[in-house]
């Protein structure tokens, strides 16, 4: 079994343990936002560890979106990496736990319609888009496998 390696962010680790600690019925909500928010596990791309990780909580159909915002930081959360490599994760929505393939969006259509389902929920990803010097930040879309 790999080993599990809590982010480095205590407010992360600290979201992280509630969330799943309580088995999704507390920490549901990301910080003092209010807006939901799911934790997904994947495998680290360089150690092979478990590494879970909080996001806004943007259900499209059967699945979910995951941004890769960074809070507009000039390079991509070290997750993008880690699903670009090992797109088999595992995300828990509450108590529910479903194991899902990511795939990344390039493309418009699509990739317009993720960003403003995402934007609906947390509009500051516009804000981050814009404070970014990177081309494009990341989107995914987490479907059942």
């Amino acid at each position: 079994m790999p080993e599990y390696i809590p982010q480095p962010f205590d407010w992360v680790r600290e979201q992280v343990e509630l969330y799943e600690g309580s088995g999704g019925t507390e920490g549901t909500t990301l910080l003092d936002t209010g807006i939901p928010c799911i934790i997904f596990t994947c495998v680290g791309n360089k150690t092979g560890a478990i590494r879970k990780v909080p996001l806004m909580r943007v259900r499209v159909g059967d699945g979910y979106v995951l941004v890769g915002s960074n809070g507009g930081a000039k390079h991509d959360p070290v997750w993008v990496h880690n699903i670009r490599a090992n797109p088999d994760v595992e995300l828990r929505d509450g108590t529910t736990v479903t194991k899902m393939r990511v795939r990344e969006v390039h493309e418009d259509p699509e990739r317009a319609e993720l960003w403003k389902a995402s934007v609906a929920i947390f509009p500051t990803y516009n804000e981050y888009k814009e404070k970014t010097t990177r081309a494009k930040i990341p989107v995914f879309i987490a479907e059942p496998v």
